[in-house]
């Protein structure tokens, strides 16, 4: 062979080889994990989410979810987007509280009456918690929301004394809950997210705490015969993105993640209030009794709640932040009477 032969076939299969490369290099892929189980209304959402992403980006963006926990728990997504293994993650909030702290006023009990509050309270403040999470190095496209907690348990639940007696699970990344169960001196057991039903069907624990649509996804309803049919705490969500990753997208591709995150969370959180309202329903018909707590065991549940969240005010929020929530709830209800 020549060697003017030999270049050139050289140089072409250079040029073959960079083209492939400068190609694959136009779709950036953002790794996003999430709790969520692998074919629950989640899941299929971040499904028509990404479909009509890579059409509106001519495949520039799209996304890879690790749903279901196979990543860990929510400290182990963040610190793994800390190092770059992923990019993004769907946290609830007590993950949401490990990047920025004033989210844990959410996990307030008893915060709010309703879903017209926590719209009212996010129109309001959302632009504070968004510029919270710029400031710490991430994106927040959209809340997401699992609803509103409930207790569920092996045995009937219905007032303090009926939690103490009990072997209650807490969840290893929510210090909130553990303040509360301490203020009542209360021994909680801590499992990760994936190990409940484990827990569940051994006997470690007798009562778990979930939004009703989650229990059913999770399983965890089929272990549990009793629901205290009281709306303990709203359980918000957020995407997260690290900002690096989204600032490395073209301008138009950015906006549209934007857009696009906002139109299908939106949806999500229609279709989760309404599978929140028909799992109850699924429930009861699959022999679990609702136990509905007296007004004086609910308010003996509130005066609890209320001096252990007022010993983490500095700890956790602080108290601006939870006097602006209080305050903008208090401005809604006023509306509404």
């Amino acid at each position: 062979m020549k060697p003017q032969t030999f270049i050139s076939m050289a140089l072409a299969a250079l040029l073959f080889l960079s083209g492939g490369v400068d190609a694959a290099a136009k779709t950036t892929v953002i790794k996003i994990a999430t709790l969520a189980p692998e074919g629950s209304s989640w899941t299929a959402i971040f499904d028509d989410l990404n479909a009509e992403l890579k059409a509106e980006t001519n495949n520039g963006v799209q996304l890879k979810i690790y749903s279901g926990g196979v990543l860990g728990d929510e400290k182990d997504m963040i610190r793994k987007m800390f190092v770059g293994q992923i990019h993004g993650a769907v946290l609830t909030s007590a993950g949401l509280s490990n990047i920025f702290s004033e989210m844990d006023v959410f996990q307030i009990p008893f915060l709010f009456d309703n879903y017209d509050e926590v719209d009212y309270v996010l129109e309001k403040m959302g632009a504070f918690f968004t510029k919270g999470f710029a400031d710490e190095g991430y994106i927040l496209p959209s809340w997401s929301e699992g609803g509103f907690i409930r207790l569920m348990s092996t045995r009937p639940v219905a007032s303090l004394d009926d939690l103490r007696k009990a072997k209650i699970w807490t969840w290893e990344d929510a210090p909130m809950a553990k303040a509360i169960f301490e203020e009542a001196g209360i021994s909680a057991i801590p499992l990760s997210l994936p190990d409940v039903l484990v827990g569940l069907q051994t006997g470690l624990v007798e009562v778990v705490y979930a939004p009703p649509s989650g229990a059913i996804s999770l399983q965890w309803f089929t272990k549990t015969k009793y629901m205290t049919d009281v709306p303990v705490m709203y359980l918000i969500g957020g995407i997260v993105i690290k900002k690096s990753t989204f600032n490395s997208l073209p301008p138009e591709h950015g906006q549209t993640v934007l857009t696009l995150c906002a139109k299908y969370m939106d949806r999500l959180k229609s279709q989760v209030r309404k599978e929140n309202q028909e799992a109850i329903q699924v429930m009861t018909k699959h022999g679990v009794t609702l136990i509905r707590p007296s007004e004086a065991q609910i308010d003996e549940f509130k005066s609890l709640s209320t001096k252990a969240m007022n010993r983490q005010i500095g700890k956790s929020f602080s108290k601006e932040v939870k006097d602006k929530v209080i305050g903008y709830v208090e401005e809604y209800r006023k509306k509404k009477n």
